[in-house]
């Protein structure tokens, strides 16, 4: 359970991430509150996963699926550049989590 609620709580990273960008300093009402509720909902996964997971694996497995999902999102709606470079360290960080839950 605590590894489904860690990769539901790295969406949430990435969720927050990009609507922190789109609230423009907090300026806008929607992405704010998108950020605030995201960003609470990320936490608290992130706090609940150390019962079950090791905390340095449960930190870089979060950080990894909010990185991922966050620069790919970006990619796909023309916020930041694709290359080949890109992909191939995405993966990389993928690959890398993978071998984290792998090794536990």
């Amino acid at each position: 359970m605590s590894w489904l609620i860690l990769m539901f709580s790295g969406v949430l990273e990435a969720v927050w991430a990009t609507a922190l960008d789109k609230s423009e300093g907090f300026s806008r009402l929607v992405p704010t509150l998108t950020f605030a509720v995201a960003l609470a909902g990320s936490m608290a996964g992130l706090a609940y996963a150390p019962r079950d997971l090791p905390v340095g694996t449960a930190y870089a497995m979060w950080v990894g699926i909010g990185a991922v999902l966050t620069v790919l999102y970006s990619m796909l709606t023309g916020g930041e550049s694709a290359s080949t470079r890109k992909i191939v360290f995405l993966v990389l960080i993928v690959g890398s989590a993978v071998g984290l839950k792998a090794a536990h």
